[in-house]
């Protein structure tokens, strides 16, 4: 069974920190992109950021470029969102979501499978 479970969410004052956790299992970790997503009240899901597996390159939304980090731990099946110099525009629930390598970069890639989010709220 696939699954994706996030966690590390939670509130903070802007221009804290927070890191964002994503353990996948059910399928062979090298073999796929790690995004991550959010998802905000009244706006539309949009992309943060991605990670190739196979050569750990990436590829960051411009709202979050130069703030946001993303790395993959392979031994443990986790990639994390480092988040920095948040904002309260950065305020919604961050999915992670899984897809299939094809060769792509990974903000190309179809993602098919998601985890349930967590949620982040940044006060001002």
């Amino acid at each position: 069974e696939v699954q994706l479970v996030e966690s590390g969410g939670g509130l903070v004052q802007a221009g804290g920190s927070l890191r964002l956790s994503c353990v996948a299992s059910g399928f062979t970790f090298d073999d796929v992109a790690i995004g991550w997503f959010r998802l905000a009240p009244g706006k539309e899901r949009e992309a943060v950021g991605c990670i190739r597996i196979s050569d750990s390159s990436t590829y960051y939304a411009d709202a979050v470029k130069g703030r946001f980090t993303i790395h993959s731990d392979n031994g443990k099946n986790t990639v994390y969102l480092r988040m920095n110099s948040l904002e309260p525009e950065d305020t919604a629930l961050y999915d992670c979501a899984a897809g299939r390598d094809t060769g792509e970069k990974c903000e190309r890639v179809a993602y098919s499978e998601w985890g349930q989010g967590t949620q982040v709220t940044v006060s001002a």
